[in-house]
């Protein structure tokens, strides 16, 4: 019987200017043991597969696939693999301030989140969290990248900081939505972020993410890419390429008109220009 080759490691880092220098990591590590170090800011680590385990506070911890990992900012700790086979995860490393924000905007509190227990073992928070890294790897829409980033950070600490700050309640925010709705569809094609819309109607970030998604039904950025949908089948009805269509509408190329434009229509953009000029 021949023996599974052992995974390799792998690494890629990357840092988003538009994030305050947010710093990411998607890694894959066998043999290698990080020595004890600290953040500056809070370490988020989401344990995709394997597990790992680190000293932290006087205490081993082991954080197995589907866990999420908190450390505080300048908190020492270590970390290595528990298998043989290593473990891979994703990490995000924001600085204070973006924990900060989140936190006041859930409770109007600006004291810094407290996490007690260092792991936590929740595969739904866990899912969420690689879906947030994954969008901010791969998206070119400030809009999205912002409200996804703040959106995953309110429920990180809306459901384990030390206080549970309450979510407070929101009444209709019809005018600020309806300007923010006028606005999108207006400059649509503008590479809009998340800031810049709720000083436009004067309300926090977060509180605009959530009345736009209560009135709406979808957040700004997913209300942005339908318009800008919209708009592209427009441009192929009446007979644009699909590369013009794309740098017309807004999307960063025409990878991401496709994604969005399938999701959406339930066709590809040279499915349904094909079909507005076939003839039957």
């Amino acid at each position: 019987m021949s023996r599974r080759a052992a995974p390799k490691e792998r690494v890629k880092f990357w840092r988003d200017p538009l994030l305050n220098g947010l710093e990411m990591l998607h890694a894959t590590y066998v043999n290698y043991a990080f020595s004890r170090h600290a953040h500056e800011g809070f370490g988020i680590a989401i344990v995709e597969s394997g597990a790992m385990e680190f000293a932290y506070r006087g205490e081993h911890h082991i954080a197995p696939a589907g866990s999420v990992v908190v450390t505080q900012p300048g908190e020492m700790h270590t970390g290595q693999a528990v298998l043989e086979t290593g473990w891979t995860y994703r990490t995000l490393l924001p600085a204070v301030s973006w924990l900060q924000q989140a936190a006041t905007e859930l409770s109007k509190r600006s004291a810094v989140p407290y996490f007690s227990s260092p792991v936590i073992h929740d595969k739904a928070l866990n899912q969420q969290l690689i879906n947030l890294h994954r969008t901010l790897e791969t998206s070119s829409s400030s809009l999205e990248k912002e409200s996804c980033f703040l959106w995953g950070l309110t429920q990180l600490i809306h459901g384990y900081a030390s206080h549970h700050p309450q979510v407070e309640t929101i009444g209709k925010e019809n005018l600020a939505v309806q300007q923010v709705r006028d606005y999108l569809n207006a400059y649509y094609t503008r590479n809009t972020s998340l800031n810049e819309l709720a000083e436009l109607v004067n309300l926090s970030p977060f509180r605009l993410l959530r009345a736009f998604k209560n009135q709406i039904g979808l957040p700004p950025h997913a209300y942005l890419n339908h318009i800008r949908v919209h708009q592209a089948r427009q441009h192929l009805a009446a007979g644009e390429s699909i590369t013009d269509t794309a740098l017309a509408t807004g999307f960063a190329d025409q990878s991401h008109l496709h994604r969005h434009f399938k999701r959406m229509v339930g066709l590809t953009p040279g499915q349904y220009a094909r079909g507005c000029h076939s003839r039957n």
